[in-house]
């Protein structure tokens, strides 16, 4: 038991609030106060570095069993180059390219691509998934049409974008904005339908109109069910661009790479498929940073 001393009571309710605060303080030690607004931060410290350590030893791990199968000739090279060869080509398709065509202008291409489908799938996507999540009509019309052609591979598309718009640069964008829509579809509507009926009744109360319940409440609160679909539907969207460039096309990653496994060219492949992984690893990262700055609530346990 403390011996430090009480204060004593003189009625005054504030006194007595102060007592609460002051026997809290007492009980608990102050290193078990666990800093609420520094939570996240507190776990990008600690949970983030013993990541990336495993991250770190996971990759090692598989880097070393590669050299070893290229060194010790486990897989012919033909089929499997070694790591030294893949990184001197990778160096070489920065400088020299790949059919006349830099890296970096088959790296522009696909993102161009990837950039235009990705504007144009928000652009449709999220206003369907809101009347999907706010209006029951447009629920029973829309809804039925989304779950039909969801399960459907973009590579079923592809034959149908050729016919319908050709072999230019429309069709790559539409068969990528496909592959996009649908997850940013659901993934809105599914936000809407999670708002919280208490903050629509205290909006309303306070005299808001509809447009400031969507601008206010509605969307704020479904942002990071947005973000988590938008997340997804890019991931999809990158692996569907290899797809979109079987199109007649004459540059861009998906394009380097499957003209190369045609003539067997193993070390442009691995190349452009590590290029690949990277774009779409900084693409996660990236709308993972977003993600928590636009909505840190998210971040907060």
């Amino acid at each position: 038991m403390s011996s430090s001393k009480l204060p004593e009571l003189t009625g005054n309710p504030f006194e007595a609030a102060n007592l609460d605060s002051t026997l809290v303080e007492t009980a608990t030690p102050a290193s078990a106060v666990a800093p609420t607004g520094l939570s996240w931060q507190y776990w990008l410290k600690h949970g983030l570095s013993h990541q990336l350590s495993l991250a770190t030893v996971t990759l090692l791990s598989l880097l070393l069993a590669w050299w070893l199968a290229s060194h010790f000739q486990w897989i012919p090279e033909l089929l499997l180059p070694a790591p030294s060869t893949v990184f001197h080509t990778l160096l070489t398709l920065f400088d020299s390219g790949y059919m006349d065509v830099t890296l970096g202008a088959h790296l522009s291409a696909s993102l161009l691509r990837i950039a235009s489908a990705l504007g144009l799938a928000l652009l449709l996507a999220i206003p369907t998934g809101l009347l999907i999540g706010l209006n029951r009509i447009g629920r029973g019309l829309l809804d039925p049409v989304i779950e039909l052609y969801r399960p459907v591979p973009p590579l079923a598309y592809l034959p149908l974008m050729v016919i319908w718009f050709g072999i230019g640069e429309l069709s790559k964008v539409l068969l990528i904005t496909l592959a996009i829509y649908a997850p940013l579809v659901i993934a809105t509507s599914s936000g809407v339908k999670r708002v919280a009926v208490s903050r629509l009744q205290a909006a309303r109360s306070l005299g808001a109109t509809r447009w400031q319940l969507l601008r206010y409440v509605i969307l704020p609160s479904a942002l990071p069910d947005i973000l988590t679909g938008l997340r997804i539907a890019l991931g999809i969207g990158w692996s569907t661009l290899v797809a979109a460039e079987l199109i007649a096309a004459t540059e861009g990653i998906g394009f380097m790479v499957y003209t190369a496994s045609k003539f067997m060219i193993t070390d442009v492949v691995l190349a452009g498929i590590f290029v690949i992984a990277f774009v779409a690893l900084a693409m996660e990262l990236g709308l993972r940073r977003l993600q928590a700055w636009i909505t840190p609530w998210q971040h907060d346990h």
